[in-house]
């Protein structure tokens, strides 16, 4: 068996991890000198070609607008490509999997299907009074 494909930790994947952590941190830290020393002093040590200051403030309110924009993009598109409610395709589709009917043991999981629309609207439409316990099961 091979463990290429497994979860678990490997040589590869702490080196990679450590990569990343190193290089995210020293990131981190080029980003806190540019944004808070000023210009005069990264001037002092010969680093005078930077963005903006204005940027430094700019990208992480850029990107944190498009975090609820991401959520409400999102929801809006799959309001587009919902089915309407008077499609057949809401109820029926290629992957619907029919109630099969075969004799299983009394205290076996029933294997999956799909409620028929006609008993959910029983279920769901009739008044109190007429709901029996055999509905419920």
């Amino acid at each position: 068996m091979s463990n290429k494909n497994s979860p678990g930790p490997s040589h590869e994947r702490a080196i990679y991890g450590f990569v990343m952590y190193m290089s995210s941190t020293f990131a981190l830290c080029l980003y806190l000198i540019w944004a808070y020393l000023p210009k005069s002093w990264l001037h002092y040590v010969g680093l005078t070609y930077w963005p903006q200051k204005y940027w430094a403030l700019a990208v992480p309110v850029y990107c944190s607008v498009c975090v609820p924009f991401l959520y409400f993009f999102y929801t809006a598109y799959n309001f587009t490509i919902t089915l309407p409610l008077d499609s057949i395709n809401t109820m029926q589709d290629i992957h619907s999997r029919a109630a099969s009917h075969v004799a299983e043991p009394s205290l076996s999981i029933p294997q999956i299907s799909d409620i028929p629309i006609s008993e959910v609207n029983k279920l769901l439409y009739r008044r109190p009074k007429q709901i029996t316990e055999s509905d419920v099961k």
